[in-house]
């Protein structure tokens, strides 16, 4: 039978003061108009309602859904495994024989124009437009390689019975409370959805690329329910689909016929990159009479163990041979009983059943023949629910109401192994969301925002080769068109230049053939969070005399540079103007007039600094640092001195995070080879305090390196990867896969994608998540040749 929306009799009066989108009022009038006031599509659904705080009521039941998010499963090593499956065991142990549980599984096919929306780059009238938009391309082609724009999303909704809505709250809040709560013992983000969100799911399932506008108070303005607006706008019952307005639905249930099964089943499932539901209905039995039903069953085939050797006594052959299923039956109500008494098993009825759609039944037909395919490579059978397509649709929903009356016995252990959790997409939905390539597991794009993450500081690693420099190079970019982010880059090796002049951003030449001149003993009020900026330009210095004795600083000559500096710095205290910040000479005039013997020996060492061939620093700031992205170019410094145009870089670095900070911008740094900032020790104290003083000011470093096993040469270098949420991994040697493996709890098949890997392939560590991704950036654009660093693509 073909049904239609009711006609209903609307207040137009009402209606004036709402604000109605395009898609409501088209809904709204075609319910309006229709002519069957008997039968609707409404009447198809089985709900009573459901109330703005998101509680569903379905006669004397009622229930409430939770969303709740992926972790690493398939991809943790066996231990991390054995510790999910257990902890999703005790999760299922919570449930007791009051509690009605549903498992939603969807795959939901998004809309391509809100998926472009969230990469979408705003165009601005500068003369980097064209890169703008080539850029946006390279995005949007990524997309397209992703898996049809479908998303993965999972629910659990708790049902009770109760005589009253007041009683029945007091319990959906508890169970609300514990379920978020144990999720969150297992690492797993969940929510509770709202009374518009939960509709709006609904409404997701039952209509195809129709838009959700609702708002609650068009109940009370028009007279409509809630149904009216998530229900499809025409439906049919057919023997084995039911036809939804622009779409077919099919649903099945699964028949459990092994013992054993893998868990794998859930996951193999849901690759399907179609629109899809999983639905998985549990029922627990109080755990006496479970026992008890137990015990009746065992005591059953133990009589009909002792017939069949009755029968076989009398017939004179060997009593000890019982036919094979009999002896499966034996075998499998002891394991229950046991398990039930002494194991912390749980039983549970459950009735698992998935619904496909298709656009026409030729689709239809070529995805139930592939989930069968699916479903028969684990043993088990899809049966089709001939006849209850309507009962199956409603069973579909997450409202916790299941109207098929299939059910199969599972114990705790055996229910858990349709694990809910597979592996981990990177989403972020922030409006400075940035693209770091296609999850290798899924296909779908990665966007993240480090500004999200608790610490945003960040590393990349890999050997050379692997696309350290591209991948920073791609973030840089990305940064760039679309926030209005600062960007300082320490280049030693002059990697960035071409893409910063693209950008038109400032190269900065440091080397002592250069007039690009930047004074060492540069300072600004803001320097540090106290009322003494000195004390943080003292620090530097000491780093920077470190860097100039081999041999390391004694107590003596560190106290009387921390004295020098203190003088040096008084007149521009006392009258901070740009011409009173001092000269590295003025440093050295007064280490010279000291009385200590020491003095005369920092003297003697800063003198080539100062009125020797390595005196570039002993000038003033001759360059404009007000420029978005800033690169230092150091290479030409040479080997003695670009360990000392590092540190420099760094200091240039803290003077623009902390004028930054008042102005409310933030600034992104990227330093290259940072281990060669952590190989003194009082350089590589300077360089951790700096990486975590940066987040504070509204900075987010960047460290590039290839030599994991110097980085973590000692705790305190090994504290810059615990203030760091985000870790990019590229392709990474024997000993450094080792180590980090060591420090980061990388599993064996995590490990496989930083092994051998191509060229911007690898792990990304974004706070607690880790995934695979691959990055395959065209090369036929502009954008491509202004960041490889492939010699022969240069020279090209």
């Amino acid at each position: 039978m073909l049904f239609f929306s009711k006609k209903r009799n609307i207040d137009y009066e009402k209606l004036k003061g709402i604000k109605l989108t395009k898609e409501q009022k088209k809904r709204i009038n075609k319910l309006i108009s229709e002519k069957n006031p008997r039968d609707s599509t409404q009447s198809m659904l089985v709900f009573d309602e459901i109330l703005k705080n998101g509680i569903c009521k379905i006669g004397s039941t009622y229930s409430k859904t939770i969303k709740f998010f992926d972790i690493n499963y398939m991809l943790a090593n066996n231990e991390d495994k054995a510790n999910i499956f257990n902890s999703y065991c005790e999760f299922l142990n919570y449930f007791n024989e009051k509690i009605k549980i549903q498992l939603t599984f969807f795959n939901n096919k998004t809309n391509g124009n809100e998926l472009l929306e969230k990469i979408h780059i705003q165009s601005k009238d500068d003369n980097i437009e064209y890169l703008r938009k080539e850029y946006y391309q390279m995005l949007k082609s990524q997309l397209e390689k992703g898996n049809n724009g479908i998303i993965k999303l999972k629910y659990l909704t708790f049902a009770v019975e109760e005589d009253s809505y007041k009683k029945a709250k007091q319990s959906l809040d508890r169970i609300e409370l514990d379920v978020i709560n144990n999720f969150k013992t297992m690492g797993v983000f969940a929510e509770s959805l709202n009374g518009v969100e939960r509709l709006e799911l609904l409404h997701n399932i039952l209509n195809k690329d129709e838009s959700f506008n609702f708002d609650f108070s068009l109940i009370a303005n028009t007279g409509l329910t809630t149904k009216d607006f998530i229900s499809p706008m025409s439906s049919k019952n057919n023997k084995s689909n039911i036809e939804l307005d622009k779409e077919l639905a099919s649903t099945f249930y699964l028949q459990i016929n092994v013992n054993e099964m893998e868990d794998r089943i859930l996951a193999d499932l849901l690759e399907v990159d179609k629109k899809l539901l999983v639905n998985i209905h549990l029922v627990p039995f109080e755990q006496s009479k479970a026992i008890e039903i137990a015990k009746k069953k065992k005591v059953e085939v133990e009589a009909q163990k002792i017939k069949n050797q009755q029968k076989a006594f009398a017939n004179r052959y060997d009593m000890d041979i019982l036919p094979l299923e009999l002896q499966e039956n034996i075998e499998e109500t002891t394991n229950v009983w046991e398990n039930l008494k002494s194991r912390n098993e749980h039983l549970f009825l459950a009735t698992i059943i998935i619904t496909t759609f298709g656009k026409n039944k030729s689709e239809l037909e070529d995805v139930n023949n592939y989930l069968k395919g699916i479903v028969q490579k684990h043993s088990l059978k899809l049966k089709q629910l001939n006849y209850q397509q309507e009962q199956a649709l409603n069973s579909s929903l997450p409202i916790g109401n299941n109207l098929i009356k299939i059910q199969r016995s599972l114990m705790t252990t055996s229910t858990a192994i349709f694990v809910p959790f597979t592996t981990e997409e990177l989403l972020v939905e922030s409006k400075e969301s940035l693209y770091y390539g296609l999850n290798a597991l899924s296909n779908n794009i990665i966007l993240a925002d480090r500004k999200e993450l608790k610490n945003p500081n960040g590393l990349i690693l890999g050997t050379p080769g692997s696309g350290k420099s591209f991948m920073a190079k791609r973030e840089i970019t990305n940064i760039m068109l679309s926030t209005n982010d600062d960007i300082i880059i320490s280049d030693p090796e002059n990697e960035f230049s071409p893409l910063v002049n693209s950008f038109e951003g400032q190269v900065i030449n440091i080397s002592p053939n250069s007039k690009d001149y930047i004074n060492i003993m540069d300072i600004n009020l803001n320097y540090s969070d106290d009322d003494n900026p000195l004390s943080l330009k003292s620090d530097f210095l000491l780093a920077f005399f470190e860097q100039i004795f081999s041999t390391g600083l004694s107590p003596i000559e560190k106290s009387i540079i921390d004295r020098c500096v203190k003088l040096v710095y008084q007149p521009y205290i006392s009258n901070p103007k740009d011409e009173n910040i001092p000269l590295l000479i003025d440093l050295y005039n007064l280490i010279k007039n000291q009385k200590e013997l020491e003095a005369q020996n920092l003297a003697v060492a800063l003198e080539i600094y100062v009125k020797g061939n390595f005196n570039y620093f002993n000038n003033r700031t001759t360059v404009d640092l007000n420029n978005r992205l800033v690169s230092f170019n150091i290479k030409e410094l040479g080997t003695q001195l670009k360990k000392v145009g590092m540190l420099v870089v760094q200091d240039q670095i803290w003077n623009k995070v902390t004028r930054n900070r008042n102005l409310k911008v933030a600034t992104r740094t990227y330093m290259d080879e940072i281990h060669l900032q952590l190989k003194e020790k009082q350089t590589a104290n300077y360089t951790i305090e700096n990486w975590k003083r940066q987040r504070k000011y509204g900075g987010i470093p960047t460290g590039l390196t290839q030599n994991v096993k110097d980085f973590l040469a000692s705790p305190e270098i090994a504290s810059i990867f615990e203030n760091s949420d985000f870790i990019c991994m590229l392709n990474q040697g024997g000993g450094d896969r080792e180590i980090l493996a060591r420090y980061l709890n990388i599993s064996p098949t995590q490990l496989s994608y930083i092994t051998d890997s191509q060229a911007g392939s690898g792990l990304i560590k974004y706070g607690s998540i880790m995934i695979p991704f691959v990055d395959k950036f065209q090369k036929d654009t502009e954008l491509y040749k202004l960041m490889t660093t492939k010699p022969h693509e240069i020279l090209k």
